[in-house]
């Protein structure tokens, strides 16, 4: 396939995009077993960008075979924590070398800014890879001074370890590629386990490049594969009897089939699923800063994001100024491409992603909601979508409800404490964010809000040492942080009577 048509591309990316794809099985690129390619395409042109491997359950079984082998019987069982640690920095450190060439490639197969997909999505996956690197050597059980009643005058020595789980399939969404990768593969790579990736067929190439980065880095044949298919790809990683753990970031609604395939071993799962978050903006918050902060909490990552604030909630007394300010900003906004450094607002990934949210917007006019910016196509190339601010909302609204994926925000008026009850009145509980000056109320705001994150004076707060998953129907368990290996570690408790 011809590299796409972009003067602004690296030589390293145009080349990586002039030739087909194929898949890293067992430390080599293979094609498909079917032979079965996909395309996919710029979501800033809607032209084709390469081709790429379309595997299925035949490819998935010879990744877990590939990765079940690395892990029982190859070097990866035997190496020392501290050599993983090793391996783990270098591709925290080619990350960062090559941070230009994964924004450029993200940018075209994402849409996102390559600017942005450089200095954010690369370096925090780098930073990603680093912490965990650390971890792969403070992997700790403990000493149990034991008790034993029913064996009186006995002297035991009891203790717990701390083991990988085994083979872990992960799957990973299209809004944040290379990010959403690095979240499960460097703790579940830190803890000893192997593994098949299975990135989202809408935006492979950037979890690719990834491969040839691990292979650089000196990671042993077998121990991380990446198979490159559509749902029944996923599905079938996810019910294959020799996977010890599925580790999925995605919509709740699929998250719930994961659950359902995963039964069949009862195999070890983990959610990061989707959101409707919160944005509460009290009366004595700073205004501009609130305004800019909760113009970035839906707007960023052009709205695709399971963290996106599209709940504005602002107490009354400031509501009409407030919104009006977030409207005026964001109709301001520089919408483009993501190889144009001056965009701030890219497409949606797809054609099926530009059509849910434009279906979404038009339900909210026929609801009878007020769209004080925005409610329209811009552009007759790509899938770019108007930022939209709508007023007159009613909970009951599907935009108010329902996880729409884009740039859209419903803003409603509250008066006091009945904003906590309206914020907590969602299945989902991903994130939250509080705009006050009364250190005291964000305080007790923050406690009563059911969500994994809240941001205080901010949006996106992140960081790799902070826990970060969801309450309700926004998943199970925690990603980052040192709590991240807990998800892929299994405890055994040895007790040795003297």
């Amino acid at each position: 396939m011809t590299a796409i048509a972009e003067p602004q591309l690296t030589s390293r990316v145009r080349d990586f995009v002039s030739t087909d794809r194929k898949m890293l099985i067992g430390g080599e690129w293979v094609d498909a077993a079917s032979g079965k390619t996909f395309t996919t395409y710029d979501p800033a042109t809607t032209a084709p960008i390469t081709n790429v491997a379309h595997g299925d359950a035949s490819d998935v079984d010879r990744a877990v075979r590939a990765a079940r082998k690395a892990f029982d019987d190859g070097h990866w069982a035997r190496m020392k924590p501290n050599e993983r640690e090793r391996l783990l920095w270098r591709v925290g450190d080619i990350l960062s070398e090559r941070a230009e060439e994964f924004g450029q490639l993200e940018a075209i197969d994402n849409g996102k800014s390559a600017g942005i997909a450089a200095a954010v999505d690369t370096q925090w996956s780098a930073d990603i890879f680093r912490y965990n690197a650390g971890l792969a050597t403070k992997i700790f059980g403990s000493t149990v001074n034991v008790s034993m009643p029913f064996v009186p005058g006995g002297e035991f020595h009891a203790y717990t370890l701390r083991d990988p789980v085994g083979v872990c399939g992960l799957i990973v969404p299209w809004n944040f590629p290379l990010l959403m990768a690095s979240f499960k593969l460097a703790p579940a790579l830190a803890a000893g386990n192997t593994v098949i990736l299975k990135p989202a067929e809408q935006t492979p190439l950037t979890a690719l490049l990834l491969g040839e980065v691990f292979e650089e880095a000196g990671f042993p044949p077998g121990v991380v594969n990446i198979v490159t298919g559509f749902g029944d790809a996923g599905a079938a990683l996810s019910a294959h009897p020799d996977v010890d753990k599925i580790a999925f970031t995605g919509s709740t609604e699929v998250g719930k089939k994961i659950v359902a395939a995963a039964q069949g071993n009862l195999k070890k799962v983990s959610l990061e699923l989707g959101g409707k978050s919160p944005n509460i903006v009290f009366a004595d918050a700073d205004f501009e800063q609130a305004v800019a902060g909760s113009v970035a909490a839906w707007m960023f990552n052009h709205g695709q994001s399971c963290v996106a604030g599209t709940r504005l909630f602002v107490e009354r007394p400031i509501f009409d100024d407030f919104t009006a300010a977030v409207a005026e900003a964001a109709s301001k906004t520089k919408i483009g491409p993501g190889l144009d450094p001056t965009t701030e607002l890219g497409p949606m990934v797809s054609q099926e992603q530009f059509d849910k949210v434009n279906a979404y917007v038009a339900q909210g006019l026929a609801d009878g909601a007020r769209a004080l910016t925005g409610g329209q196509r811009w552009d007759a190339t790509g899938y770019f979508v108007e930022p939209t601010v709508f007023v007159d909302v009613d909970p009951s609204f599907s935009i108010v409800e329902e996880e729409i994926f884009g740039p859209v925000v419903a803003a409603m008026p509250f008066d006091g404490d009945d904003v906590v009850s309206a914020a907590n009145n969602s299945i989902y509980g991903l994130a939250a964010g509080i705009w006050t000056k009364d250190l005291s109320k964000a305080h007790k705001t923050a406690r009563r809000i059911k969500a994994g994150s809240v941001w205080v004076n901010q949006y996106n707060g992140f960081d790799t040492a902070m826990p970060f998953g969801g309450y309700k129907q926004s998943g199970w368990g925690r990603e980052l942080g040192s709590s991240a290996i807990d998800l892929y570690t299994e405890t055994k408790s040895v007790n040795i009577a003297l």
